[in-house]
């Protein structure tokens, strides 16, 4: 068994909408420079991704959306929203690869290849069960979910959330529905996109109080990250998950150019290797990161391959 398995490769760095848009395909590159010279890639089993089947994808989105999104890709051009997410020829097939990859990392590690796994270029917390948003095609993350209930009956899953961006979609996505566990710690929407997550936001009917959303100040650092984030594993423990989901996007770290927050590398570090610990105390050890957001290079390097770290514990 690995410890740590980290799907990477050409394929993952395929998503991306261009050089010089934020989000760009030297983004993967940035992280598996760093990754390579901390001899990270000789602790880890790296593989490469799959392309991810029309029935994964409908787990969680509607049939339109992904026929719309098949449309969009063979045409080439355009916008999958209202103007933040660009088509471009293959865009189908680039994000089906992105789910491709979280869906493998999650099979290792229920089937016992892997212990804990990273995707770098994964996270796409954004994209809803009917459309696209805020750069993300697909959504890796809630289909992972669905595709963890369905195959491996888990009835517990809990979704964690450390990119400067709140969640909605998966937030959205399973806000009525108590086998998710979710917690995410986000810059205040009042002053951040998508404007959502207030801290009132705690689910709906059955799920009420299985959500926990805590906004951060504009400019808040690691001070103010810990007590968010021992609210945060409160929260978790008090449910003992089955299976972890970490986005830990790395637009939180000081620095990024779309957002407001300052917390370091070592923050994100944290964070993994408190999860690792976490899900070792439940008995399972099942922890599952995914990169999403940041737009400073440097920041990716440095805040995933910390994460990376993390996941040995």
């Amino acid at each position: 068994m690995s410890e740590v398995l980290v799907i990477a490769g050409e394929r993952l760095a395929r998503y991306g909408f261009g050089n010089g848009h934020p989000w760009g395909p030297d983004r993967h590159a940035a992280f598996y420079r760093e990754f390579e010279a901390r001899g990270l890639a000789r602790r880890c089993d790296v593989e490469d991704t799959r392309m991810a089947t029309l029935e994964e994808l409908e787990l969680f989105h509607t049939r339109q959306y992904v026929d719309f999104l098949r449309g969009r890709s063979q045409a080439g051009f355009g916008y999958l929203d209202g103007g933040d997410t660009p088509a471009f020829p293959g865009v189908f097939e680039a994000a089906s690869d992105v789910v491709g990859g979280t869906l493998e990392a999650a099979a290792a590690i229920m089937t016992g290849r892997a212990r804990r796994a990273f995707v770098p270029i994964a996270g796409l917390h954004h994209a809803g069960r009917g459309g696209a948003a805020g750069f993300c095609a697909l959504n890796d993350c809630g289909i992972a979910i669905e595709w963890l209930r369905r195959t491996y009956g888990l009835s517990r899953i809990a979704y964690i959330d450390i990119d400067a961006h709140h969640g909605d979609g998966v937030f959205y996505g399973f806000e009525d529905d108590p086998q998710v566990i979710f917690a995410d710690i986000h810059e205040d929407g009042r002053f951040l996109y998508p404007g959502t997550g207030s801290a009132d936001e705690r689910g709906k009917g059955e799920a009420a109080g299985t959500k926990l959303n805590v906004p951060l100040a504009s400019g808040s650092d690691d001070a103010a990250f810990a007590p968010a984030w021992a609210q945060v594993l409160r929260h978790l423990e008090s449910f003992e998950p089955e299976f972890l989901l970490l986005q830990c996007g790395a637009d939180s770290i000081a620095g990024d150019p779309l957002t407001h927050l300052a917390l370091s590398s070592e923050a994100h570090g944290r964070a993994a290797r408190d999860l690792t610990q976490l899900a070792e105390r439940l008995g399972h050890g099942r922890v599952l990161a995914t990169g999403g957001g940041g737009y400073n290079r440097q920041n990716i390097a440095m805040g995933w391959n910390a994460v990376v770290e993390g996941l040995f514990g």
